[in-house]
């Protein structure tokens, strides 16, 4: 009999013991996939760095406008293999003449181009509160969720979604990602 290895939980460690049972019955189950498509049927359009870097640009103006501007906003497929990250916020200093020039760039793991619009959304807010709070103490969640209400629920579908992934290896809307226009 062959023995097949459980997925940690390791992207929902802190979340209550309830929780994880519930979410460990799901996977076990097979229903993560059919519960996060049914709450987000679709993937987002952006699928290009220009089109990112406006989508990011226009939340930055909605809610940041005080804020350094934003040089760079990419997708980076090195991301998610290299850091553990979702997305980084950087800060580029260089000398030029006799004065200090920094530049800001935001980089969201590639994984996000093929994700329901608000997950990006919740990944770009956290990068973007950045820009303004350093840590992730009260005040920089607090900004999160003045620039969306709804940043707690939405970084833990992403969990879930990231737990899927790592225990299946099935991207759910990467199929529809690649037949929109």
């Amino acid at each position: 009999m062959k023995m097949v290895a459980m997925p940690t939980l390791r992207y929902l460690n802190g979340y209550p013991a309830d929780t994880l049972a519930q979410v460990q019955r799901m996977l076990d189950e097979g229903r993560v996939g059919d519960w996060l498509t049914r709450r987000y049927p679709q993937a987002h359009g952006v699928r290009t760095d220009k089109v990112l870097y406006d989508y990011v640009q226009d939340l930055k103006a909605a809610y940041l406008r005080s804020t350094e501007p934003l040089s760079k906003v990419a997708f980076d497929s090195k991301l998610h293999v290299v850091k553990n990250a979702l997305g980084t916020h950087t800060t580029v200093s260089r000398v030029q003449g006799n004065k200090l020039k920094s530049k800001r760039e935001i980089r969201v793991a590639s994984l996000f181009k093929d994700t329901p619009e608000p997950f990006l959304k919740m990944i770009v807010v956290h990068e973007l509160a950045h820009l303004r709070e350093r840590e992730h103490d009260k005040a920089f969640y607090q900004l999160c969720t003045h620039m969306e209400p709804s940043y707690h629920q939405l970084e833990f579908e992403v969990r879930i979604y990231l737990t899927h992934l790592e225990a299946t290896g099935e991207r759910l809307w990467a199929a529809a990602a690649d037949c929109a226009p």
